[in-house]
């Protein structure tokens, strides 16, 4: 989809400078005072006037008829649309004056030098067929006007308008088509007019003569001025501080630290200019609807429709738990396994009639939308639960999940020993791990030794210890949750499959009491089984943590909203790049709003169902810090980073990969080299050069503003490249995209298959170890019922319903879904040279297809084909609509 354009044609506004020129740390740009188009007429700037309007160009004898015909989308909004405006805007309609379009001529006019002047006119509707509505209009043009370079439009209703597309017909070299897909507000809203480009990119040097002005124009209204609070229809792009995800003013406890800044380095947000709170003056406000994000980034309504749905069908499985009418106590547990399988066969049965409320309108609105005439709603069983009723107990399943499951990204090579933690000492305890090579070699059986090991890159770990530890003495006193530091140490198989060997968890010396360690180990003692089963809890509540706060939020949604701002800011819809980008930006500042109101929030999702509590945007916010830089976002660098890879030029892809049956790695490997070369294809294209890079101003500001304004508090670090050749922009390009399409798709679509079970990855463990520190009974409770100490362990009914709610609905594909490289943007269409490289991309991702098919029926990779093993489909290109497990949307879309 193409940006659609937004320029000030009437009235222009003066924009003045901004008065402080930095918010919170962040260098913005300096937008100078401009003179109206009016006022510039004789100057050689654009002056589009609505007077005297005339489909004939004034002073021509020789003209050329042109029809435009626009496609309007009727939305759920405009079809709903009843009252006085509406009854006004069908008499517009029957009057031919629904709106009024401006050709604009793309070169200067040669006499006087100044731009031509528009030819105008009304468009009429002449068709409405399904859920699209045709208009139509007729111009003369004089025979000397020249090319058309962007279409101005106004819309004459009260309400705003979804234009698909407007094509014009009567050129004697075929018709000229300008892609919008844009919502177009009403002229009573803002008088402005918008403007969009047609489908021919330009470099910057490339733009002809008649649209220069326009397109810098546009830049700066889609800038903004930095003042005021944002309204539903404006489109500027801002940025700001995460200082909205608290609530003081309803109560103090709800205040949260501002992530964003020197104390709590984080990347920047889209700004909503929403006032203060009256108790902390550095918190916005919190919005009573979701915060403001520019229009089109808002969701169609098949995606709200279908969001909407979903949402209330996992909204009310998530409240039912807590309604005192259908349990006794919000924070009970499951009395056994046979419990936890309810939610999937037995549902749990609605006293609709006794609800009041919100809660009772939005059930009886939709409940014959989700089904279950007999008010009983069930969770689906999730696929892993269906082909292996036990697969979560498995120490093998365990450890396969770190190679195939939803959080494939912690995994690390061990390449010293003994362990140590980076942490001080004098706070935090011995730097020195418990687990010892006595301990490794004898789970090891005397195949090697530990040293042997890491020679021949044996050990792996997933390392929470320096993550956690700082916090377990916050968490603990002010959350009563058992925090650890942990590792979980594993070796790896001649098969190619991992096997755990030990779990340390540590309580740093805290209230009087010294630093706390103990290690576990599977063993075929009952004791040492169940504290075995127990420590897994611990672990994987820490992992589930860090895939939902770190693999999933920060680096796919966050760490991509200043990449989109910058690229509205700074390159033009006509900018080559910026049409290769935009589809791959689809939705993520909506879906990103949504996780500031709804999951990072203070008492949101994250807060309420895992371990660290109030803290865990401060911990995010600690990862992004210690860990991000950009060019290990790159999978190759990613891989290299953690030990999983080495480069390696005979290799395929150019690396050998440390366990050759990784499955995110071995798919993902093919599918970021098809995106690099699309991008090397494309990028040689525009970049003929070496030299264009460096002198492509608008490139060089949009990676210069994501340095040092969306990730300000990194911008003085290592990692950020150049931006010299066109193979600087490739590889800064793939990174981007791959972001927004394989790493987002693996860690999001496969949330409910392992999420979906609370025994298999539960978001918290409630209840401390039993061995740290247990007074007598508490240890015969666990000597005695070992199971029931398990399960106390395990999220309540509560934060299970909430937890499979929310993953639900992130792992369900829309039907407006966009895939990766299945459907061609119009401007790439438009130039053969990009249509055909394109095609080879959209090739490439075909054969992927095939190659995951193959590799899932190959008996000998047992990370990803075995008995009761769902198949590792997460990198497979193309999906139908639902939760299917599959399919790499072009953008970070939920």
């Amino acid at each position: 989809m193409m940006k659609p354009q937004a320029c000030q044609l009437d009235s222009i506004r003066t924009i003045p400078p901004l008065k402080n020129p930095l918010l919170h740390g962040c260098a913005l740009p300096f937008n100078p005072r401009r003179t109206s188009f009016k006022k510039a007429r004789n100057k050689g700037k654009l002056a589009f006037s609505t007077r005297n309007i005339k489909a004939v160009h004034p002073g021509t004898e020789k003209t050329v008829g042109v029809k435009a015909t626009v496609t309007v989308k009727q939305t759920v909004s405009s079809m709903t649309n009843l009252g006085l405006n509406r009854g006004l805007d069908d008499i517009q309609d029957l009057l031919g004056r629904t709106m009024l379009l401006e050709l604009v001529c793309a070169e200067l006019d040669p006499r006087t030098g100044g731009e031509k002047e528009t030819v105008k006119g009304y468009a009429r509707q002449v068709s409405k067929k399904n859920h699209d509505v045709k208009y139509e209009a007729k111009f003369e043009i004089p025979a000397g006007f020249g090319e058309i370079g962007a279409v101005a439009v106004e819309n004459e209703h009260h309400k705003e308008m979804y234009i698909q597309e407007i094509v014009l017909d009567g050129f004697h070299n075929g018709p000229v088509r300008v892609k919008c897909a844009s919502w177009v507000h009403s002229k009573f809203d803002n008088p402005q007019k918008r403007v969009f480009f047609t489908n021919k990119s330009y470099m910057p040097w490339e733009t002809p003569s008649g649209l220069k002005k326009l397109r810098e124009e546009e830049l700066k209204v889609m800038r903004g001025d930095g003042q005021g609070e944002r309204k539903p229809f404006d489109r500027v792009y801002d940025y700001d501080v995460y200082n909205d995800l608290g609530d003081p003013d309803i109560d103090l406890s709800k205040k949260r630290p501002i992530l964003g800044g020197k104390q709590f380095p984080y990347p920047r947000r889209c700004r909503t200019g929403r006032p203060m709170c009256d108790t902390d003056p550095v918190s916005e406000k919190r919005a009573s609807v979701l915060p403001y994000v520019p229009r089109d980034e808002v969701f169609s309504d098949v995606k709200m429709l279908t969001f909407s749905i979903n949402y209330v069908y996992c909204l009310l499985h998530s409240m039912i738990p807590s309604l005192e009418h259908a349990m006794a106590d919000a924070n009970s547990g499951f009395s056994s396994f046979s419990d936890i399988d309810k939610l999937f066969n037995e549902g749990i049965e609605l006293p609709l009639e006794e609800e009041k409320g919100f809660l009772k309108s939005v059930i009886h609105r939709f409940i014959k939308t989700i089904t279950a005439a007999n008010s009983v709603l069930r969770f689906e069983p999730p696929p892993t639960l269906c082909k292996d009723k036990l697969f979560w107990i498995r120490d093998e399943e365990f450890a396969r999940q770190t190679l195939a499951g939803c959080n494939p990204f912690s995994i690390r090579l061990v390449t010293e020993w003994p362990l140590k933690s980076k942490l001080d000492p004098k706070m935090y305890g011995p730097s020195e791990s418990a687990i010892s090579k006595e301990l490794i070699e004898r789970q090891i059986k005397g195949y090697m030794t530990v040293d042997e090991a890491i020679e021949q890159k044996k050990l792996f770990i997933l390392d929470y210890h320096d993550w956690y530890l700082p916090y377990v003495e916050k968490v603990r006193n002010d959350e009563g949750k058992p925090l650890y530091g942990s590792r979980t140490l594993f070796f790896l198989n001649p098969d190619d499959t991992l096997r755990p060997l030990a779990i340390e968890l540590t309580r740093p010396p805290m209230d009087g009491k010294p630093v706390w360690k103990s290690v576990y180990t599977p063993s075929l003692n009952p004791t040492d089984v169940w504290l075995w089963r127990l420590a897994k809890v611990h672990v994987l509540a820490h992992d589930s943590f860090y895939h939902h706060i770190i693999s999933h939020w920060l680096r796919s949604h966050c760490y991509t909203e200043p990449y989109i701002l910058a690229a509205n800011r700074q390159l033009s819809e006509m900018h080559p790049i910026y049409r290769l980008l935009h589809p791959h930006f689809r939705y993520t500042m909506e879906t990103n709003a949504l996780g500031r109101q709804f999951l990072i929030s203070a008492d949101g999702i994250m807060e309420s169902n895992f371990n660290a509590g109030k803290y865990c945007v401060e911990l995010s916010s600690l990862a992004y810090g210690q860990e991000w830089r950009f060019d290990h976002q790159a999978l190759p660098a990613d891989l290299i980073s953690r030990g999983m890879a080495v480069e390696d030029p005979s290799a395929p892809h150019g690396l050998s990969l440390a366990i050759k049956d990784y499955p995110y790695a071995n798919d993902g490997l093919i599918l970021w080299d098809a995106i690099k070369q699309w991008i090397s294809e494309y990028v040689s294209h525009y970049y003929s050069k070496a030299s264009f890079v460096e002198s492509d101003e608008e490139l060089q500001a949009w990676w210069k503003e994501i340095r040092i304004v969306g990730h300000f508090d990194k911008k003085d670090e290592p990692g950020w490249p150049d931006l010299r050749t066109p193979q600087d922009l490739i590889e800064i390009l793939t990174t981007i995209i791959w972001v927004c399409t394989g790493h987002h798709a693996s860690v999001n679509f496969g949330q409910y298959a392992y999420n979906g079970y609370v025994p298999n990855r539960p978001t918290i463990a409630r209840t401390k170890m039993p061995d740290e520190d247990p007074s007598e009974e508490q240890w015969k409770h666990f000597m005695e019922n070992p199971e029931a100490v398990l399960l106390e362990c395990l999220p309540s009914k509560l934060q299970a319903a909430r937890v499979m709610t929310v993953v639900n609905v992130l792992s369900y594909h829309s039907p407006d879904e966009e895939y990766i490289g299945e459907t061609i943007e119009p401007s790439w269409e438009e130039n053969p040279d990009i249509k055909a490289a394109f095609d080879r991309f959209h090739g490439r991702l075909v054969e992927l297809e095939s190659v995951v098919d193959k590799r899932n029926g190959d008996k000998n990779l047992k990370n990803r084909c075995g008995a009761g093993i769902i198949p590792y489909e997460y990198l497979k290109p193309f999906s139908e609509p639902g939760m299917t497990g599959k399919g790499v949307p072009n953008s970070i879309s939920i």
